[in-house]
């Protein structure tokens, strides 16, 4: 399956590389958003019971699916992980496996990554007596919504003995046939909240009888930017963003109260900290100032993805071998988040993106767009990146 262990990962890939994209078009056809995935799992958890793994478990922390497949020598035990949940958006591609589920669709590719990661199943499982340890797919639900499966499944036992962990994402900013991966931070942490602001409503023509909450709540949105600017050192990340700003009724009325929602980035838990204090102070005292009251109601999402520094290179020499050194990617970090990270807090391992653009077959639309589409060959890469990283990361423990 590597040079380590006979015939090539790769080949064996190509072999069910139609029924990968069966199984992605299927997925693709009939998406479930998270927290209701219900047909997705079960047919996940038929098709490795099929492939005659060791173990399978459904329902892992909710909706998740854990396969165990024990080699047939002595070793550690590594994961990898795929997810499959759907996003509320209307599928507009004009393809046959358009989603036929009105107002909800894959437009992230999670399909392709649970695809891909079954089709490594497959191979793997035929070639069990090769492997010298054990390997755990996992299979989560719900990525797309805070507070996401990953918390849950971890919880729940599906990294209890793992060694390390590996995942990846087919990234509409990479072309197919490119890997990108680094060490340490790749995505950030991941948080949202919502400001309430109460001010004194009243006529348009009389303003200074009133409180005006449209006034407080856009200097808290000039104000917020400060965080940024003044507030956290240059060198370092930090993004505040405010995504909905909603008050008043008609045109003459001055507002009397208000409510925004945004989300805030950062890489360094010591700035996420800073940031989330300075946010506070700002909403309550510009809003005190002006003559009102605001009031912040602060979510901690998913933590900072951050690759250890020994399994990246294992995924960085991975690719190598799948599309060779000229097709790698310097990874700058993203303000995206994932909740892979939950992983990566109970074994060391990397997150990788792998380019899944094509613009020739219509697939160049970012990610969350109602006509995202992915180029299918991208499975093939991802899943011979994460099974030859995972098999290195045994071999390198063996004994």
């Amino acid at each position: 399956m590597t040079s380590q262990v006979g015939m090539p990962l790769g080949a064996y890939l190509k072999e069910c590389f139609t029924q990968m994209v069966e199984w992605r078009r299927h997925f693709h056809q009939y998406p479930e958003l998270s927290f209701k995935e219900e047909n997705t799992p079960a047919m996940i958890a038929s098709i490795l019971r099929e492939m005659g793994l060791d173990q399978v478990r459904e329902k892992v922390g909710g909706r998740g699916v854990v396969g165990t497949l024990i080699g047939g020598k002595p070793g550690k035990t590594v994961a990898i992980r795929a997810d499959f949940d759907a996003l509320p958006i209307q599928d507009q591609k004009d393809v046959e496996y358009k989603s036929k589920i009105p107002g909800v669709m894959h437009a992230c590719g999670h399909d392709g990554h649970t695809a891909g990661l079954l089709g490594l199943a497959s191979v793997l499982a035929q070639h069990r007596e090769e492997i010298p340890g054990t390997i755990v797919f996992l299979f989560q639900f719900a990525e797309e919504e805070n507070p996401g499966g990953a918390t849950y499944m971890v919880q729940d036992g599906a990294m209890d003995g793992v060694d390390a962990v590996f995942g990846a994402h087919l990234w509409a900013d990479f072309p197919y046939g490119s890997v990108g991966i680094a060490p340490g931070p790749v995505m950030a942490n991941a948080d949202d909240f919502t400001i309430k602001i109460q001010g004194r409503g009243g006529h348009g023509a009389i303003p200074h009888q009133t409180v005006d909450s449209i006034v407080i709540g856009s200097q808290i949105v000039n104000n917020i930017q400060t965080i940024a600017s003044r507030n956290v050192d240059p060198l370092e990340s930090v993004v505040v963003t405010i995504g909905t700003f909603n008050a008043g009724d008609n045109f003459n009325v001055i507002a009397d109260s208000c409510k925004m929602t945004g989300t805030l980035r950062t890489f360094l838990p010591e700035i996420r900290d800073l940031s989330e204090r300075r946010l506070k102070e700002i909403v309550e005292g510009t809003a005190t100032m002006m003559g009102g009251t605001a009031v912040l109601d602060y979510d901690r999402g998913y933590p900072a993805v951050i690759n250890t520094a020994a399994e990246a290179e294992m995924v960085r020499q991975a690719a190598i071998s799948a599309v060779g050194e000229e097709r790698l990617i310097p990874l700058k970090p993203t303000m995206g988040g994932e909740d892979f990270s939950y992983y990566l807090q109970k074994a060391p391992g990397a997150f990788v993106f792998i380019g899944a653009r094509n613009e020739e077959i219509g697939a160049c639309y970012p990610h969350h767009h109602p006509r995202f589409d992915i180029d299918e060959r991208a499975m093939l890469v991802a899943a011979e990146v994460l099974g030859r990283a995972a098999l290195a990361f045994l071999h390198n423990h063996q004994g």
